[in-house]
């Protein structure tokens, strides 16, 4: 009990931030308090005590109810989650699920996000999307992302800012029967893919160290969605497609057994998909950058530890999607996650690699001199960079 005179603590509230003060009501007397009578000596100096040990008491909860910082990620405080979109590579297969993986899981709202994914269709169209400021992150190819800057176009404004796969999974898909089996029988053939598509664009150079004449190749133009079924219907005799496809394209063939040229049989220091993000975001909110790459990665680590639990997730998301053949395709795609070589992390990016990737690129004339790997990956906010 507090005696007579004690001081009382109020808690105040903000309406913004609903953030709690403990205050002293006004008139409060915490240093006086009244006498207990002549003859009650004893009686007076354990009410003292009393009124010590309370007003301690209540101090240390008004320590504890103060809160004046904007740690709003405290646990069991209120969180403002930034609103941000984020768009899948290619489409909504499995490979992409990882992203789901990361929302359905709170990854994304523990790192202070709310996030919408939206099916992207492609690096090129990713690009576009990230610096236009219609989306905040997505996947693109990396080799796409050096085209991008290094060729025609000399795109700027996006930054990559982790890995998804430590190498290429770029490739031509076609299917038993219908006349492809090497690199030389692409010519006179006619394949499907989406504009802007890294396969597409990076496919001169693939030709020119598979020696192939790329001049009689046809490409025509294909949607994510649509190209497993343009090849299935043999309406194309190949599409641009990554190796992980495999699973999907036998599934919806109905027993055809997928045929794969990878482009890293010939291109092999090439990265796979990198998360990008707007240039100018990255430098103003690096370390949003940072939690918003890590919630990712830990969807990606959990999606290709329990690929069938990824392809479940993305079915609940996605109401379309087969799960089966989505954890098919990441149980494809976990090698390429993981770096062969040991003690690299899931995310991490190496300049010395990737400048190997633009002597490449330089090598059969598709990028102009001069690029290097700061231009297109903030190294600073790679994981363990």
């Amino acid at each position: 009990m507090i005696g007579l005179g004690s001081p009382t603590l109020t808690p105040e509230f903000t309406h913004t931030s609903m953030r709690r003060r403990c205050t002293l009501r006004p008139g409060a007397d915490i240093l006086n308090t009244p006498r207990l009578g002549r003859n009650t000596v004893h009686r007076r100096t354990f009410t003292r005590t009393l009124v010590a040990a309370a007003l301690a008491t209540t101090l240390a909860a008004a320590a504890g109810c103060s809160d004046d910082g904007d740690d709003k990620g405290a646990s069991g405080g209120t969180q403002t989650l930034e609103k941000v979109t984020y768009l899948t590579s290619f489409g909504t297969f499995g490979r992409d699920s990882y992203a789901y993986v990361a929302k359905e899981k709170g990854y994304f709202r523990d790192a202070g996000f709310d996030v919408e994914i939206k099916p992207g269709a492609g690096s090129g169209e990713g690009i576009k999307q990230i610096v236009a400021g219609t989306a905040q992150f997505t996947p693109i190819d990396l080799t796409g992302g050096l085209l991008a800057v290094g060729g025609p176009a000399k795109a700027t404004g996006f930054t990559a800012v982790g890995a998804i796969q430590q190498r290429t999974m770029a490739a031509i898909m076609s299917l038993d029967g219908y006349g492809i089996n090497s690199p030389k029988d692409l010519e006179g053939k006619t394949l499907a893919d989406t504009p802007g598509s890294v396969v597409r664009n990076l496919f001169p150079t693939y030709a020119k160290l598979a020696q192939v004449d790329a001049a009689k190749v046809k490409f025509v133009n294909g949607n994510p969605q649509t190209l497993f079924g343009t090849l299935a219907g043999h309406k194309v005799d190949g599409i641009g497609q990554f190796v992980v496809g495999k699973p999907t394209i036998e599934t919806i063939a109905k027993g055809k057994t997928a045929v794969l040229l990878p482009y890293s049989d010939y291109l092999q220091d090439l990265y796979g998909n990198v998360l990008i993000t707007n240039s100018q975001y990255a430098k103003d909110h690096p370390d949003k950058v940072k939690k918003f790459t890590g919630a990712l990665l830990k969807g990606l680590d959990d999606a290709i530890n329990s690929p069938d639990e990824a392809g479940n997730l993305l079915k609940k998301n996605v109401p379309t999607a087969d799960p089966k053949a989505a954890a098919a395709e990441l149980t494809l795609m976990a090698p390429f996650v993981r770096s062969e070589a040991s003690g690299v992390p899931v995310g991490a990016l190496d300049s010395q690699r990737v400048a190997r990737s633009i002597a490449i690129l330089q090598g059969s004339g598709q990028i102009q001199g001069g690029l290097t790997p700061e231009q297109v990956i903030s190294f600073d906010l790679v994981p363990n960079a």
